[in-house]
C-alpha cells in the first residue's frame, strides 16, 4: 500500500496510528497489508486502518530548483527497482512531477493560492517489468497554504463625496472599502484596519468599516469648501510588516442657507430721464449673499409699494431692477424716495433663530429734464364730415403743445404717405384740417391720416397722431335693381298673374334704413306693379293672350325712389320675353315663331336674301371707286421709308470733257472711300491717294465676293430689319494683265509711267496733262 509522507520545513504533521498490529515505519505509513505464511496457510489481508490523503504546500515559492512537495511509498516497493510510480490528475506532468523510482513529488513552478487553492491527483504503483498495477489508484490532495502576498486594494483611486456645511460631529460622509485577495480564513493576511493619513482634524475614519465622518463642527463652506482626505487600509490587523493600500477622498461641503442677504450700501441714488418709457429700467441695486444656488436666491420689493416705480428681481444676476410704472414728468415732480427690502426666497429652519434673513436700503430717484417732443391733446382723433363737401371745407382741428417749460411753438403737417390722394390739407399754425377734394362715402367710408407736430426750433422733435375721418352719408345715389332679372311671360298667361318679384339696392346708408317705392306707367296695357312695402314689388300681367308673333319682347320701365332727403329716383328697364309654356306654366321656348308666306319663303329667308344682295352691291361700288381713284404711287412714299430703293435718273453727263460730272467710278467700285474721292475739275495734289485694301483676297472668285458682302450686311447693326437689294459691279479677279478700264486708275501704284497718254489722241489730252505734268521726272 502507498504511504504518504510530508517532508516540508515549518510544517509539523501528526500521523494517527494505524489499527493494524504492525509497527509504524516509513515503509508502511498509511496502510498495513497481510503477508502469506510459509506453512501454506492462507492468511487474510487485514483492513486498511487509515489513509493520509493530503499534502500542504506554501505558495509563492521563490527557489530556483523544483520545490519538494512530498514522497509516495508502497509496501510493495522492496527497493530493487521493480516498482514504478505514476502520477495523474490536476497539474500532473506540468505543475507536479514524480520520481518513478523513489516516489518523490516536486512542483515545477511557484504556485499562487489566489489562482487555485487545491489540486487533486491520483497515484499508481506499477510493476516496471509487466506494467501491471500492484495496488489500486490512490487519490490525494495538494493544498496550497496562503502567505501574505497581496496588499489591500480600494475599488477607486479617488472617491468624491459631499457633506452639508455646519454638520454636527460624527456626521457620516462616505464609506470606502478595500479588499484583500489573501485567504481570510487563514491567519491575519486578509484582516484589514483603516486609518486616516490626511484630512485631520476635519474628518475621521472608522478603523473597521472605513466610514468617514466629520470630526469638527461648524465647518463653513464660505471659509473652505473642498477637502482632500487620504485613507489607508492595512492587513495583518494593522501589525508591523503588514501590506497596505491608500485612496483619496475629495470631500466638498455643500451649501446651506446659513447666511442672510446684506446690502453693502444702504443708500442708492438713481437718475432717470423723464422720457423713459413705461416699463423701462432706470437702475439696478444688489445685495450680497455668500451662499450659492437656491440658498442665494433673493427677492426685492418696495416697502409699502409705489405708484410710479416698481422693482423686480433679475433671476440671472440676483439684482433688483427698478422700473417705471408711471410716466415721469420733470415739470411735475423731480425727486422720489422709497425703501427697498431684500430677502431669501428659501429659508433653512435650522438657522432662522437669531438671524434676520432680510435687509433694507433706501433708493433716491432724480428725474432729469429732456427736450420732449410735442404732445397732442388727444390720441387718436376721430372726426366726422359729410360726403360731397366742397373742396376747402372745414373738417376738424388737432392741437399739440410742447410739454417742456419753454413751451416752444409747433407746426403741423400731414404725412402724405397716409394721404396719397391728397384729399386733405392742414394749417401749419393752428392745426385746422380742410378738404382739398370732394369726398365720396361710396368710395371710402373712412380716411386714416397721420398728422405730424414738429417743434419749430428743433425739427428733430416730432410727434405723430392718427386722425380717423369718418365720411357721413348724404343721399346722393338713386336706388337701382338689385340684380339683372331674366323675366318671361307665357303666351297662355291670364290677367293678374305674377311673373316677377323685383328688389332694389342703394349704396347710400340712411339712418332710418332704406325704404323704396316702385312704380310704372299707369297707362301700360300689358303689366302692372304692386309694391309689397318691404323694398320689393311684384310684376303682374294686366291682360292675357300674349303672342310671340305680335311681340316677342317687352321693355318695362320701372321707377324706383327712396325716402331719404333729397329724394333720389331712377328708372330701370325690365325686359320681359314672351315664351311658350306648358299647361303648368313651365317655359318651353322663347324663340319668335316664323310666319309662312304664300310663295313658300319664310321671313327669315327673305331677310337673308336681301342682306346678300346689299352686300354684293356694296362690293361692286367699292371696286369701281377704287379703280377710278387709282393713281401712280411715288417711288418713295414717305421720308420714314428707309428701305433700299432703285432710283432712276434720266440726266446725261457732259461727256469726257465734263469734269464737273458725277464720278461714276464710285458707283462702279464700292471699295473706294468717299472721304478720298478726288475732284475732277482741278489737278489733284496727291496723284495716288490712299486706297483702302479690299477685304477680298487676290484671285477670289465671284462666289467668295458675294459671300463676303453678305456677311458684311448681316453683321451691320445699322442695316434695316427687312430684306434689301444691294448691287455690286464686281467682275472677278480678272486676268494677269489686270483691267484696262480707267475707272480705277486713281488707285494704281505711284511707280507707273504715263507718257503713253499723249499718244491716245485729243480725247485724252486733259488726262495726259494731269498725270504727265505731275511726274517727278518732268519736274526735274
Amino acid at each position: 500500500m502507498i504511504a504518504n509522507q510530508i517532508l516540508l520545513p515549518l510544517l509539523m504533521l501528526s500521523i494517527p496510528r494505524p489499527s493494524a498490529a504492525l509497527p509504524l515505519t516509513p515503509g508502511n505509513i498509511g496502510n498495513v497489508f497481510g503477508t502469506p505464511e510459509s506453512d501454506g496457510k492462507i492468511l487474510q489481508r487485514s483492513k486498511r486502518g487509515w489513509m493520509w490523503n493530503q499534502f500542504f504546500l506554501l505558495e509563492e515559492y521563490t527557489g530556483n530548483d523544483h520545490q519538494y512537495v512530498g514522497k509516495l511509498h508502497s509496501n510493495m516497493d522492496k527497493g530493487d527497482g521493480n516498482v514504478k510510480y505514476v502520477l495523474t490528475g490536476d497539474g500532473a506532468g506540468t505543475l507536479f512531477l514524480i520520481d518513478e523510482k523513489s516516489g518523490d513529488i516536486h512542483a515545477t513552478k511557484r504556485l499562487d493560492r489566489e489562482e487555485k487553492a487545491m489540486y487533486t491527483l491520483h497515484a499508481k504503483v506499477l510493476d516496471r517489468n509487466t506494467n501491471s498495477e500492484l495496488e489500486p489508484d490512490t487519490e490525494f490532495n495538494i493544498k496550497i497554504h496562503d502567505i501574505n502576498d497581496n496588499a489591500p486594494k480600494f475599488a477607486k483611486e479617488i472617491y468624491f463625496a459631499s457633506v452639508p456645511e455646519m454638520s454636527e460631529v460624527g456626521t457620516s460622509v462616505v464609506t470606502v472599502t478595500a479588499t484583500d485577495a489573501d485567504d481570510q480564513t487563514y491567519g491575519n493576511s486578509a484582516k484589514l484596519v483603516y486609518s486616516i493619513l490626511q484630512g485631520q482634524p476635519y474628518f475621521s475614519v472608522d478603523s473597521e468599516n472605513g466610514t468617514i465622518k466629520t470630526a469638527l463642527s461648524a465647518m463653513n463652506r464660505e471659509v473652505k469648501e473642498n477637502y482632500q482626505v487620504v485613507i489607508q487600509a492595512k492587513d495583518m490587523a494593522g501589525q508591523m510588516g503588514g501590506l497596505s493600500g491608500t485612496t483619496t477622498v475629495s470631500i466638498t461641503l455643500s451649501d446651506v442657507n446659513d447666511s442672510p442677504p446684506r446690502f453693502a450700501n444702504h443708500s442708492f441714488r438713481v437718475t432717470a430721464v423723464e422720457s423713459t418709457d413705461i416699463g423701462g429700467a432706470i437702475g439696478r441695486i444688489k445685495a450680497d449673499d455668500p451662499d450659492i444656488g437656491r440658498n442665494a436666491e433673493m427677492e426685492y420689493s418696495i416697502v409699502g409699494g409705489h405708484d410710479t416705480f416698481n422693482i423686480i428681481t433679475d433671476q440671472t444676476t440676483q439684482e433688483g431692477v427698478i422700473i417705471i410704472e408711471k410716466a415721469l414728468d420733470y415739470e411735475s415732480k423731480r425727486d422720489y424716495e422709497f425703501r427697498v427690502e431684500v430677502k431669501n426666497t428659501f429659508l433653512d429652519v435650522r438657522f432662522i433663530n437669531g438671524l434676520q434673513f432680510k435687509d433694507y436700503a433706501t433708493v433716491k430717484v432724480t428725474v432729469e429734464d429732456v427736450d420732449e417732443p410735442p404732445t397732442f391733446t388727444r390720441n387718436p382723433y376721430i372726426i366726422e364730415v359729410h360726403e360731397d363737401t366742397a373742396a376747402g371745407s372745414f373738417v376738424g382741428v388737432v392741437s399739440a403743445r410742447d410739454p417742456d417749460a419753454d413751451n416752444k411753438p409747433v407746426k403741423y403737417s400731414i404725412d402724405r404717405h397716409t394721404d396719397l390722394e391728397r384729399l386733405f390739407n392742414i394749417d401749419s399754425i393752428n392745426g385746422t384740417i380742410t378738404t382739398l377734394k370732394a369726398l365720396d362715402r361710396e368710395m371710402s367710408k373712412w380716411h386714416n391720416i397721420s398728422v405730424v407736430a414738429t417743434e419749430i426750433n428743433n425739427p428733430r422733435q416730432t410727434t405723430r397722431v392718427p386722425v380717423f375721418i369718418k365720411v357721413l352719408d348724404v343721399n346722393d345715389n338713386a336706388p337701382e335693381f338689385a340684380m339683372s332679372y331674366d323675366t318671361f311671360v307665357c303666351e297662355n298667361v291670364k290677367a293678374g298673374q305674377l311673373i316677377q318679384t323685383i328688389s332694389a339696392v342703394d349704396t347710400d346708408e340712411p339712418l332710418v334704413g332704406h325704404k323704396f317705392v316702385f312704380s310704372i306707367s299707369a297707362t301700360n296695357p300689358n303689366f302692372t306693379i304692386v309694391d309689397r312695402e318691404d323694398n320689393t314689388a311684384n310684376i303682374l300681367t294686366r291682360r292675357g293672350g300674349f303672342s310671340r308673333r305680335e311681340m316677342s319682347m317687352y321693355f318695362l320701365p320701372v321707377v324706383i325712389s327712396d325716402n331719404d332727403y333729397p329724394i333720389q329716383s331712377s328708372t330701370s328697364t325690365l325686359i320681359v320675353r314672351v315664351c311658350a309654356c306648358d299647361s303648368r306654366g313651365n317655359m318651353q321656348s322663347c324663340n319668335p315663331e316664323v310666319l309662312p308666306f304664300s310663295d313658300g319663303l319664310t321671313t327669315g329667308a327673305l331677310v337673308a336674301i336681301l342682306l346678300c344682295v346689299i352686300i354684293l352691291l356694296m362690293i361692286v361700288v367699292l371696286f369701281a371707286a377704287l379703280r377710278r381713284q387709282r393713281k401712280k404711287e411715288p417711288l418713295i412714299i414717305s421720308k420714314e421709308d428707309v428701305r433700299d430703293n432703285v432710283v432712276s435718273y434720266n440726266d446725261e453727263g457732259g461727256g469726257e470733257e465734263d469734269t464737273q460730272a458725277f464720278d461714276i467710278g464710285t458707283l462702279r467700285n464700292p471699295e473706294v472711300m468717299d472721304a478720298n474721292k478726288l475732284r475732277r475739275d482741278i489737278i489733284p495734289e496727291m496723284l495716288f491717294p490712299f486706297r483702302r485694301t479690299s477685304p477680298i483676297k487676290d484671285n477670289t472668285d465671284v462666289r467668295d465676293f458675294i459671300n463676303g458682302r453678305l456677311q458684311e450686311n448681316d453683321s451691320d447693326p445699322t442695316a434695316p430689319p427687312y430684306d434689301s437689294l444691294a448691287t455690286y459691279a464686281y467682275e472677278g479677279s480678272g486676268s494677269l494683265a489686270e483691267s484696262l478700264s480707267s475707272l480705277e486708275s486713281a488707285a494704281t501704284e505711284g511707280d507707273q509711267e504715263y507718257d503713253y497718254l499723249s499718244n491716245w489722241g485729243p480725247q485724252f489730252k486733259k488726262l495726259a496733262e494731269m498725270y504727265i505734268g505731275k511726274s517727278p521726272d518732268r519736274e526735274t
